[in-house]
């Protein structure tokens, strides 16, 4: 793929901060559409667009580790602060409201920064999550949660529009940066677990050490956005005077709240969502409470329940690589809803069979037959809505998705309180169940022209 091609796939999938709309040759001129934008600075210095494929990968990665070493963390968690699954529900909640935070605020930063901005400000904040995750105290710990959340929603779902709007197969390239989460995730637990077990960090906060590692990777993050992105890190989206600024400011704003109150009345987003919303709270609340489930409620050994989220992050990759070409082959939208009741039958089977093994397989198939959901939910949106608006409608699809997969498992963890964790396996098939019923009702993908 060109250099030119990388800019101009760039310019498309943010459109309203990166491409200047053509005028008639008899409008008259304005100031705001005829300041600079960041495209025009970047073409004079341009990355490689395999380097920042390569990034955006890596961001997902970055976000697949964080996620998926606290679910092994959770017992470890409770032993060293002292608390209960109801106290683990705060993380999950902070969270939650970290990507709610970003789902009102990303309108408004896309019209304001250029795209090596936005994903400048999402890898500084998870780099500072990290580097207070070892020396906090337990509201701090959880705090952290928020700015890793928050960092994650900016980062992930801009490098995922980017992504979205290249050419040359991009269904090819979201499998690709989804599998790097799905990497990230196989990862998480065989670092937590092996930390957290060693015998020179038994000590009561050994754990935490765990985040020493992910400060070292969210560096290299940091570290990548600055080097790939740099033709619109340094940028403006406007260069004219203070007045103008002012005048281009409010028109931005304005158009961000329109669309996104346009796109807000679309039933198609909200169905999209609301898919998401559901099987992500099914992934993340299985792959999060799983290890304090075998061990508390199946009597499983903590060293080795730890690696039980490994077989099911390891099924995800899996699925994201091989599942790929089948899945669109044979019609993305028939085949998401063939996985969804392979899901559900697959949770069933880890539900109602005691054994610990039989549990730890059926569940790294629901790993696997989960994998193609995000990247080929991703692919249908993008043809669903329209160029103009896919930033934002992308952008708020992620977020929402996000969110769930923080909600659901701090329900999970209140409910637990009480109840016990036994209530993970009928909470994760109803959003199974739900989820799919979601992705049945989506409109079917129709022909569009660019």
């Amino acid at each position: 793929m060109s250099t030119t091609q990388t800019s101009l796939a760039e310019a498309e999938a943010y459109p309203m901060t990166e491409l200047r709309r053509p005028r008639p040759k008899d409008a008259e001129a304005s100031p705001v559409e005829d300041a600079p934008t960041d495209v025009d600075i970047a073409r004079s210095e341009p990355a490689t667009p395999f380097l920042k494929l390569i990034v955006a990968g890596y961001s997902f990665f970055c976000a697949g580790v964080n996620d998926g070493t606290l679910g092994p963390l959770i017992p470890y968690i409770i032993s060293s602060f002292g608390i209960g699954t109801g106290e683990i529900a705060i993380i999950y909640g902070t969270t939650f409201a970290g990507w709610l935070l970003a789902a009102v605020t990303n309108p408004i930063m896309t019209a304001h920064m250029t795209l090596g901005q936005l994903l400048g400000v999402g890898a500084v904040l998870q780099l500072l999550a990290h580097c207070l995750r070892p020396w906090s105290p337990l509201p701090l710990f959880c705090i952290t949660f928020f700015l890793q959340a928050l960092g994650m929603a900016y980062q992930d779902s801009h490098s995922n529009t980017f992504v979205s709007g290249l050419k040359n197969v991009p269904h090819r390239w979201l499998s690709f940066i989804h599998a790097c989460y799905a990497l990230g995730c196989f990862i998480g637990p065989l670092i937590a677990t092996a930390i957290a077990t060693s015998t020179n960090t038994m000590a009561i906060d050994g754990w935490k050490r765990v985040y020493l590692v992910l400060i070292g990777i969210s560096v290299v993050n940091v570290a990548g956005v600055v080097v790939a992105f740099r033709d619109s890190l340094w940028s403006r989206l406007n260069a004219a005077p203070t007045t103008t600024d002012t005048v281009l400011r409010q028109k931005r704003n304005r158009a961000a709240m329109t669309d996104m109150a346009r796109l807000l009345k679309s039933k198609t987003l909200w169905l999209i969502s609301m898919f998401y919303f559901f099987e992500l709270g099914a992934n993340f609340t299985a792959g999060g409470w799983v290890v304090e489930f075998l061990t508390t409620v199946r009597g499983g050994s903590l060293s080795a329940i730890g690696y039980v989220p490994t077989g099911f992050y390891g099924g995800m990759l899996a699925g994201r690589l091989l599942l790929a070409e089948p899945t669109f082959r044979y019609g993305e939208q028939r085949m998401l809803l063939v996985y969804s009741v392979l899901c559900i039958a697959l949770q069933l089977v880890f539900w109602l069979q005691p054994n610990i093994v039989g549990s730890a397989v059926a569940l790294s198939f629901i790993g696997f037959f989960t994998g193609p959901f995000f990247a080929t939910g991703m692919s249908v949106a993008s043809k669903l809505f329209p160029r103009e608006s896919q930033p934002a409608a992308l952008g708020f699809i992620f977020v929402l998705a996000q969110a769930g997969g923080a909600l659901f498992p701090s329900i999970t963890g209140l409910i637990a309180t009480n109840a016990g964790v036994a209530v993970l396996q009928p909470i994760v098939l109803a959003l199974f169940v739900v989820g799919g019923i979601s992705w049945w009702l989506v409109p079917k993908v129709q022909q569009r022209n660019e």
